[in-house]
């Protein structure tokens, strides 16, 4: 999976936003934290949900099934407004 061109991601201050552009059938923006930047600087390339959650251990410290649970999260929600090619 990776993100759809129809979507940029920028950090604005200390919040990660994420744009509809084109022809995205969503209409609106996202925001979110720096691991959501972490998530979709990940997502610019082809890769896998594993591959993500591994990356995302790698970069912060949470209790167990706390960063699978965000990965898996953020994916649906952005799934849920088409920002993802899979």
């Amino acid at each position: 999976m990776k993100l759809s061109n129809q979507f940029i991601a920028y950090q604005a201050q200390d919040q990660t936003v994420l744009v509809a552009v084109g022809g995205a059938a969503f209409s609106g923006l996202i925001r979110g934290n720096e691991a959501l930047g972490e998530l979709l600087s990940l997502l610019k390339e082809e890769t896998a949900e594993a591959d993500l959650i591994a990356a995302m251990r790698e970069r912060y410290d949470a209790p167990d099934g706390a960063i699978e649970k965000a990965v898996r999260d953020a994916l649906e929600q952005l799934r849920a407004v088409g920002a993802l090619e899979e």
